[in-house]
C-alpha cells in the first residue's frame, strides 16, 4: 500500500512540476513577443528618423529645386513650340 501511496504522490509532483514548466515557457513566448514588437517599433521610429532627415537635408532640397527648374524650362520650350 505504501508503495501506491508514493507512486501517486510522485506522479502528482511530476503532474505540478510539468504545469509550472509549461506556465515558464508561456512566460517566455509572451516575454519573447513582446521583444519583438519592441524592436519592431524601434526600428520603425530610427528609420522614420532618418526618412525624415534625408528628406529635409540640402541635398534633397537642391535636387528637388533643380528638377523643377529643369521641368519649368521644358514646359516653356514646349509651350514656344506649339505657339
Amino acid at each position: 500500500m505504501r508503495l501506491y501511496l508514493a507512486a501517486a504522490v510522485l506522479l502528482l509532483a511530476f503532474v505540478a512540476y510539468t504545469e509550472a514548466q509549461d506556465d515558464a515557457i508561456a512566460d517566455k513566448f509572451t516575454n519573447f513577443g513582446d521583444q519583438i514588437a519592441e524592436f519592431g517599433k524601434n526600428v520603425a521610429e530610427k528609420a522614420q528618423t532618418h526618412f525624415d532627415n534625408i528628406r529635409t537635408s540640402d541635398f534633397a532640397e537642391s535636387t528637388k529645386n533643380w528638377f523643377t527648374e529643369q521641368f519649368q524650362k521644358i514646359k516653356a520650350k514646349l509651350d514656344e513650340i506649339s505657339q
